[in-house]
């Protein structure tokens, strides 16, 4: 099964993963992806560590 990530979702890896390539990525940032994963693993009723997998796959090598 594919996993389905939303604009939202992307949208915040792309803002972390930015801030880690500049050395700035905060607490605030890394928590708001990292709790945005497990309440859309929880909504679409995928393995959380999945959706995490495909999301930074699909930032930081899409």
């Amino acid at each position: 099964m594919a996993i389905e990530l939303t604009d939202d979702l992307l949208a915040l890896e792309r803002k972390a993963w930015a801030e880690q390539q500049d050395g700035a990525l905060t607490v605030e940032s890394a928590h708001a992806v990292q709790a945005a994963i497990t309440a859309h693993a929880e909504a679409t009723g995928q393995n959380r560590y999945a959706v995490e997998a495909a999301l930074k796959a699909a930032v930081r090598h899409g």
